[in-house]
This record gives structure tokens, sequence and C-alpha cells, in this order.
């Protein structure tokens, strides 16, 4: 496209679908990832990020997920789409992605199944980890007894399986649905919008991944998009993606502020 090659990147740099190309391992991203692997490591059965939206929950999800060596992990990562899901449907997909092929009809078979699985994988030195995303939908009382559940088979090492829950800050009131659950969470760590150093060098990452070693965004421009955006990942790529377009229909190379300014202005973002 004309506008990527006027600013010389050979893709778009900003895009909002999750390519772990694009990762950029910031300060907070590196040290969830530490604690995420102590808890599993560790086996402390359950650990939860919170975050607002567009702070890179499902980045660091997939991040994790590519991290966890298949010789050493049996790792599956579930992202809750709705929140009609129910335990029964939540149960025969954990026991599908950790490798039990011909799931039982009742919920007795399939902890059944999933127990026997557990105990294999611990058997051959492994550990189960399963990462579940937008987990704030499952408004469900039972569904957070069932992970209770899960967390109860234990070996004399530690827990059978670590359950990573990723959501959004309501995930925690969804964790208070079932007192005993939420007092096992071993691990948590909060997640926010990036400072304006973390931010420019997050714009500086993906531009080169995208081919542009150069700094096509002015200093007061970048400023700008921090204030505009409150340091959110999500939304520094919606402005720079819109500024990069607006910044070649002006011939703009760098793009400056007032670009910036307008986009941010026509996306209703007030800073």
């Amino acid at each position: 496209m004309e506008h990527l090659e006027f600013y010389k990147l050979k893709e778009h740099p900003f895009s909002n679908t999750v390519d772990n190309r694009y990762f950029y391992n910031n300060a907070q991203h590196a040290q969830a990832l530490i604690r995420l692997k102590y808890a599993v490591d560790a086996m402390k059965g359950l650990a939860v990020v919170v975050g607002g939206v567009g702070t890179g929950k499902t980045t660091l999800a997939r991040r994790m997920l590519n991290e966890l060596e298949e010789d050493k992990y049996e790792a599956a990562l579930l992202v809750v789409i709705h929140t009609s899901v129910t335990t029964d449907w939540l149960m025969k997909k954990i026991a599908f992605q950790i490798g039990i092929e011909n799931v039982g009809e009742t919920k007795l078979d399939i902890l059944g199944q999933i127990y026997k699985r557990f105990v294999e994988i611990h058997a051959a030195g492994r550990k189960t980890v399963i990462l579940m995303d937008e987990v704030q939908m499952l408004q469900s009382r039972e569904i957070m007894e069932e992970f209770r559940g899960l967390l109860n088979m234990e070996s004399p090492d530690g827990k059978l399986i670590t359950l990573v829950l990723f959501g959004l800050p309501e995930l925690e009131d969804v964790l208070a649905l079932d007192e005993p659950l939420k007092q096992r969470v071993a691990v948590k760590y909060k997640l926010t919008g990036l400072d304006e150093n973390i931010t420019r060098e997050y714009i500086r990452h993906r531009l080169k991944v995208a081919g542009c070693d150069e700094d096509i965004f002015t200093p007061e421009a970048v400023t700008a998009v921090h204030h505009y955006t409150k340091g959110v990942p999500r939304l520094i790529n919606t402005v720079c993606d819109n500024a990069i377009f607006e910044g070649f229909l002006l011939r703009a190379n760098p793009v400056g502020k007032e670009i910036i300014d307008a986009v941010s202005s026509s996306l209703d973002l007030n800073g």
C-alpha cells in the first residue's frame, strides 16, 4: 500500500491482531511472565492477571503459551467468547485440550478422565497448565466451584494443574462468587498502561519489526500519543495506525503532534 511505502514500511506495524513478532517485552509484561512461570513451576495452582481493556492480557497469554515448552508442559489456552458457557462445556473443553480423545458424557466420568490424565502427565515429569482469557465473562458460582474442584487434585509434590486466569478488573468479582477459590489465588498481577518512555520504545519496536528503522513520529507526536491513550497498547496501535495514514495523505514525514491531535479527536480520545 502506498502509505506503507511512503514511510518505508513492509507491513502494517500497528495492527491489533495478536502477532508474537510484535510482542514488546516491556518491564511489566516481563515481571508478569516471571511471576506466572513461578506459579506454574512451583505448582501453586491458581494465578490471576487482571487489566483494563487493551492493556495486553491476550498478548501476554499467548506469549506465555509459546514459552511453555511441550517437553515440560501440557499447556492449552482457552478463550471465553460468551457468558453462557456451562460447566459441562468447560470441563469437556479442558479434557479435550489436555489430550483426552473420547471425552465422557457425565460430569463424574469427565472428572475421572481429567484426574487420570493429570496423573499421567505428572508421572511423565511434565506439568499441566490451563490458560484462560476473558474469564470475567464466566459469571457463574458453579464454574468457580468446578475450578476449585480441579485445584483439589493434588500429588505429594503439589497441585496437578495450574490455572492461569486473565480478565478485566471485574474478574475479581467473579472469583468472589466462590470465596474459598478466591483465597487460593497464589499469584496475582495487575497490568496498567505504559509510561511515556516505554510508549516511545513500544512504537519504535513495532516500526522496526515492520521494516522501518527511522522515527517517523516526532518526539512531540509520541508525547501526544501517550497523552491521549494513557499508554494502553491497543489504543496506541489505533492512534498510530490512523496517524500513519493521515500523515501520508498530508505527505508529512515525520508525523507531527497536530496529526495525533486530529486523529485522537476523531476517535473521541480526550486525554
